[in-house]
């Protein structure tokens, strides 16, 4: 199978191994789903070295706080799955992970001026998603995304920006999986059950999506659910079809 030579099998993402395109969304939903089914058991989100209760770390994240048709359909998918007992993302904590930029008491504030600034110079273009009910991981039930080109292009420059600022760069894009969770897991067990819940979800339409901005946060763990406070928020430029 052909991969896009940006992305690589890499052990610590899921799936470990990219689709085979980064922007058709059947290859990429049926990718992700593929790897979802073949799980034997799930875990607990939480069981996170380094992400204890009250942990803060600054990070790049997208945030949709006025996608309506978005939060209606994790509505909808939530309470058909609240049966599993999983931890629901709430409204206001839906999100995509870009990357990590470090621990609070490793970045100074003078760093993330920099960073943002790096950003702001790189002059990146807005763009359309799709958000596909629905797969999942070993640790949470998510939306697939598609397409995943202007996410990895987002991604790579947010790591060249923080190498320009002197700063961590986080995890390699070869090993970016971007996708939108809505429930987290909360206890090791077979997942069938969750694989089988999940599966009746599928066939619902995708929900488009527009990425204006991308938010630095000081982003923290309280109880099950991540929390955030948005630091800096970068516009992209407008999209051009």
């Amino acid at each position: 199978m052909a991969h896009h030579p940006i992305l690589a099998t890499d052990h610590r993402a899921f799936p470990v191994a990219p689709p085979a395109t980064l922007d058709d969304p059947s290859v990429i939903t049926r990718h992700d789903w593929e790897a979802f089914a073949a799980l034997e058991r799930v875990v607990s989100h939480w069981d996170r070295p380094g992400w204890e209760n009250g942990r803060r770390a600054y990070y790049w994240l997208l945030t949709f706080p006025q996608a309506t048709p978005l939060l209606s359909r994790v509505w909808h998918c939530q309470s058909a799955l609240h049966h599993l007992c999983m931890d629901a993302v709430p409204d206001d904590g839906l999100h995509v992970t870009m990357t990590r930029i470090g621990a609070v008491d490793d970045v100074t504030p003078h760093d993330l001026d920099r960073l943002v600034q790096a950003v702001h110079d790189r002059a990146l273009t807005a763009f359309h998603l799709d958000a596909h009910p629905l797969a999942g991981s070993p640790g949470a039930v998510r939306f697939s995304l598609s397409p995943w080109t202007p996410l990895v292009r987002l991604h790579a420059a947010l790591g060249a920006s923080a190498r320009q600022a002197g700063l961590p760069d986080g995890r390699p894009t070869s090993g970016f999986r971007p996708h939108l969770g809505i429930l987290y897991g909360n206890a090791e067990r077979d997942a069938r059950p969750v694989i089988d819940a999940v599966s009746a979800l599928r066939a619902l339409p995708p929900v488009p999506l527009s990425v204006d901005a991308v938010d630095l946060v000081e982003l923290r763990r309280e109880g099950a659910a991540y929390r955030w406070k948005t630091l800096h928020r970068v516009p992209l430029a407008p999209f051009r079809p």
